[in-house]
């Protein structure tokens, strides 16, 4: 929905204007004098300013020259009497988007009005679009060939085109908002907005706000309307990363906004319309969390129309030559370090490793390696991940007689298989099979103990 300032000195004016701009569907806002319109242009997130020219005080040349200083791109219209022509050439100069001179119609008003609303919205589009051009790539970024990766890509193809809302589940760091990027930029809302909600980042009062919006005075600090990211992303996607994080209370007016495209923002009683297709993301087992009673069953089925399961890196390891150079370049480009290389030494390392952390741990690891490595070369001793050999593990080593607990001839995936099997059932055991309490005692990702799960062969219990 479009927001309208309208500043006029005359009330039967602001009142019949008001109503007219209402009854096409824009979201209204009046002041009686350019003071009082200045104030609502800081405090409201507006889309178009129209003014009438001859006001006291503040007249609508100095409102507008008030108003570009608070934000240039903000069409303006002026309200002109016949006999001031040579101010509105002024006005036109001062940047103003256009003038009518009265007596004018509704029609002539409300095609000035769309025209001005929908070249303000191309601005913020394009900026938006300029600063995310970097990323979108044919699959925005991601990189593999590996079997896994195939399959991705083609039911990226295929979800695309539709307006279906897509589940994405995987490990953290394996590429979720990649996906989503591709999803949007390979659909025919590409040119739309892609806006992207973090759900573990905000607390539940400031996440209901980011998602919504609110009014002015809605709570403590909201000192100003602020649109939320629903509307921001009209006719475009939203992607709602960690999913699995949003509270139970806020979940329910979530499935309004995604079932019925309706919502109020925060502290307001206006009703809202989008146009949004909804992507979302997380590493939880939602399923689990159904059954718990932490996430609506409802709102499971309206986010889970397509499920897109990422593969860990692990899974993938053909990828990892591939993305070690992607990263290398990526590394060399934004830091300007010049003939940056890897040795295979390095490479073969890099590709036997674990990644608990997934495509994100070992791009960190890249980026670390190129800036401490010396002559440009990343070596094998540059790329060891921080997970490996800290300081504790180093001091249990060393406590540890190895003699008394492995017998003689053993192969060492023999050991390690038997001690791990042994660690999980027995951290599992102690918690009552709670994984998350389980993975903690380990010191590793709940996601990670469920694939060693698998691996083992050990069930899922209820405590």
């Amino acid at each position: 929905m479009y927001s309208i300032l309208v500043v006029d000195d005359e009330p039967n004016y602001l009142i019949v204007l008001s109503e007219l701009l209402r009854d096409e569907g824009f979201e209204v806002f009046t002041a009686s004098s350019g003071t009082d319109g200045i104030a609502q242009v800081a405090e409201v997130d507006l889309d178009l300013v129209i003014t009438d020219m001859q006001m006291p005080g503040m007249d609508g040349l100095q409102l507008l020259e008030k108003v570009k200083e608070n934000n240039p791109n903000l069409p303006v219209i002026m309200i002109t009497a016949f006999a001031e022509v040579e101010k509105a050439v002024a006005a036109m100069q001062a940047g103003a988007y256009n003038y009518l001179s009265k007596p004018f119609s509704n029609d002539e008003l409300l095609v000035n009005i769309n025209k001005a609303v929908h070249h303000y919205a191309l601005l913020r589009e394009n900026s938006r679009l300029r600063q995310e051009m970097l990323e979108r790539t044919g699959y925005s970024g991601m990189v593999g060939k590996s079997r896994h990766m195939q399959q991705m890509y083609e039911l990226i193809e295929k979800v695309a085109p539709t307006p279906s809302s897509v589940l994405i589940t995987g490990e953290s760091g394996t590429g979720k908002e990649l996906v989503a990027k591709a999803i949007h930029y390979n659909s025919p809302r590409a040119d739309k907005p892609f806006i992207t909600v973090n759900c573990a980042a905000l607390a539940e009062n400031l996440l209901e706000s980011e998602l919504f919006g609110h009014e002015k005075g809605a709570f403590t600090g909201a000192v100003a309307m602020r649109k939320g990211r629903f509307e921001l992303a009209d006719g475009g996607t939203l992607f709602l990363d960690e999913i699995g994080e949003i509270p139970l209370a806020l979940q329910a007016k979530l499935l309004r906004a995604i079932q019925e495209k309706c919502f109020e923002r925060v502290g307001g009683t206006n009703t809202l319309h989008v146009d949004v297709r909804i992507v979302s993301a997380t590493n939880r087992e939602i399923r689990e969390e159904v059954s718990s009673g932490n996430f609506r069953e409802d709102l499971y089925y309206r986010l889970n129309v397509i499920h897109l399961a990422l593969p860990a890196l692990r899974e993938r390891q053909d990828d990892i030559p591939l993305l070690v150079n992607y990263f290398v370049k990526s590394v060399t480009d934004r830091l300007g370090k010049k003939d940056l290389s890897i040795t295979k030494e390095a490479m073969r390392l890099l590709v036997s490793l674990p990644w608990e952390g997934n495509v994100r741990e070992l791009e960190n690891t890249i980026e670390r390696a190129a800036i401490l490595c010396d002559d440009n070369e990343i070596r094998a001793d540059d790329v060891q991940p921080e997970s490996l050999g800290n300081d504790k593990q180093k001091v249990f080593g060393r406590d540890l007689d190895l003699s008394k607990v492995i017998p003689p001839g053993a192969g060492l995936n023999d050991v390690l298989y038997a001690i791990e099997d042994r660690m999980l059932n027995q951290a599992l055991d102690e918690t009552g099979h709670v994984q998350a309490r389980a993975a903690e005692m380990l010191g590793i990702t709940k996601s990670l103990l469920q694939y060693k799960m698998k691996k083992y062969g050990i069930k899922k219990k209820k405590g």
